[in-house]
């Protein structure tokens, strides 16, 4: 049986997905959530938002995370970063797959990426677990119904949970799977109920096809002046850096909070809503994040609550530090209605640093943004990817390296040329410790952080006076109005100055161990401007 709009032309059955028992096209948001509760996926929170537990997986598994290597993408994927799954392999998993949902019951979401028709793709999400469909359908961009009439998809993901890859069999590593088959169009997933990798999955897509466009895709917020799109800003930054709470600036119109492109056009978001970490989320710090927690079908992810009051707990990790919201871009209020900007004028690239060493903010040379791109330090936070308790020191080139398909250099080149042609400044921004490394001293203050990218964003920042820093050469303001000014001086924040200085050491190492890899890669002037 089937039921709800879809194109006469382009059913499952149109795909070769035969044998289900029944298939929901494109249910709309009360539709999908009425499944949910009727197949027992979770349950129905205040306000009217959908509360669910993902079981095992509360994170992302990037080591589970395949591409088909077929004779079109061997010489263009970037190997060492992504694992490969023979033809074989996939072929035997695809079947298997089908065959395991033999008599089930699947949610079919029609749905784009990118917000810019010229660059947009069609995907079709086929998904085991009704509230995956309304997770997509929140992240990814709606079509007008009337345009569901004639969708054909040009990509297709199946992700369902209850199967159980086999490592021998599938040329995979575990019984959890995330396969990517560029040559059939077609993505799948198993054994793992996290709604991210649904979102992620098309992200990596989208990595891989833009560049060869002379698209830059960039896992990054984005914002642009209210009432000026020219004045646009990108956030570049791993989960638990503050992509999603700095961009939300109510002085300014955000225009998605994770994934964008960077076309001859400008800025564009690939997605159409946001995933946001909900743990301590504050109702001062953070309103209108906060306020969509009790909204219509806003997904509650991983987070305890009372089971009488439904009241959520956002202080209580127990489940995960990766507690999430997932929620449509307008119920923000001051989200861009188009999802477009204009060619970045200020590019921000986020860092946790669990050392304590790097300052709040540094201006960075267009050769010094490209060696801090490629190198992309931060700190996994807690709960993000499975196993992460604590905050561990990384080097995710690309501020993204899971998500990444291509080589490191192929976006590194595209970010400078960029910044190059349309003028943009660059600046290194630290969300993560100071006083000291994570354990002795604390997290950066919001309000800091706040106030030094609004300096940066409104130019009054290029007016103060600049520091050139001992370890890593780039420009760090000396003073800056309603910013304590020893916070924008690490060394002075430490109780003891010679400690810092041993670390301080061996993060500048740890950055040139890290490098070494790209020197073959890059231009002499990116080279000058590495660190060690």
């Amino acid at each position: 049986m089937t039921s709800g709009r879809v194109n006469p032309q382009f059913r499952l059955e149109d795909q070769g997905i035969t044998g289900l028992e029944n298939v929901y096209y494109n249910l709309i948001e009360p539709a999908l959530i009425q499944e949910a509760l009727k197949n027992g996926e979770g349950d129905l929170g205040r306000g009217g938002a959908f509360l669910v537990a993902t079981g095992k997986f509360t994170g992302r598994s990037p080591k589970d995370k395949h591409v088909v290597k077929t004779d079109s993408v061997a010489d263009t994927i970037w190997w060492e970063n992504n694992a490969a799954m023979s033809p074989e392999g996939f072929n035997t998993l695809y079947n298997d797959m089908l065959a395991h949902m033999q008599g089930g019951k699947y949610y079919v979401q029609d749905l784009t990426g990118g917000a810019d028709p010229a660059h947009a793709i069609n995907v079709r999400m086929v998904t085991e677990l009704a509230w995956h469909g309304l997770f997509i359908r929140h992240l990814l961009r709606r079509p007008d119904r009337d345009a569901l009439d004639s969708f054909v998809a040009d990509f297709t993901v199946i992700n369902c949970p209850s199967f159980q890859a086999d490592p021998t069999k599938h040329d995979c590593r575990s019984e959890t799977v995330i396969a990517l088959n560029f040559d059939r169009k077609i993505i799948l997933i198993g054994g793992t109920e996290y709604a991210g990798e649904n979102k992620k999955s098309v992200f990596t897509l989208l990595n891989y096809l833009l560049p060869e466009k002379g698209i830059m895709p960039m896992h990054c917020s984005a914002n642009h002046a209210d009432g000026n799109p020219v004045d646009t800003a990108v956030f570049f930054g791993l989960s638990g850096t503050g992509k999603t709470t700095l961009s939300a600036d109510p002085e300014r119109t955000l225009i998605g909070d994770d994934e964008h492109g960077w076309s001859d056009r400008g800025t564009f978001n690939f997605e159409g809503g946001c995933y946001a970490k909900t743990i301590n989320l504050n109702p001062e710090a953070e309103p209108e994040i906060y306020a969509t927690t009790s909204k219509f079908g806003t997904v509650i992810e991983n987070m305890v609550f009372d089971e009488e009051t439904l009241e959520l707990d956002f202080d209580d990790d127990s489940l995960t530090a990766n507690m999430r919201c997932a929620y449509p871009l307008d119920y923000i209020s001051n989200a861009s209605e188009t999802a477009l900007g204009g060619h970045p004028k200020n590019v921000i690239m986020l860092t946790c640093d669990a050392f304590g060493v790097l300052p709040p903010i540094a201006r960075l040379t267009p050769a010094q943004a490209m060696y801090h791109f490629l190198s992309g330090f931060t700190s996994k936070v807690a709960g993000t990817e499975r196993g992460v308790t604590e905050p561990e020191p990384t080097f995710s080139t690309c501020f993204g390296a899971p998500f990444m398909p291509r080589r490191p250099e192929a976006y590194g080149n595209l970010l400078r040329e960029k910044i190059a042609k349309h003028g943009a400044t660059c600046w290194l921004v630290n969300t993560g410790w100071t006083g000291g490394a994570y354990g002795t001293g604390s997290r950066m203050p919001i309000k800091a952080t706040r106030a030094l990218l609004t300096a940066a964003l409104n130019g009054s920042l290029n007016e103060v006076e600049f520091r050139k820093d001992d370890n890593f050469g780039f420009d760090v303001p000396v003073a800056v109005p309603g910013v304590a000014e020893v916070l924008l001086d690490p060394r002075r924040t430490w109780d003891n100055p010679e400690a810092y200085d041993r670390q301080a050491t061996k993060l500048v190492q740890m950055f040139a161990d890290n490098f070494e890899q790209y020197v073959p890669y890059i231009d002499d002037d990116v080279k000058a401007a590495a660190i060690g």
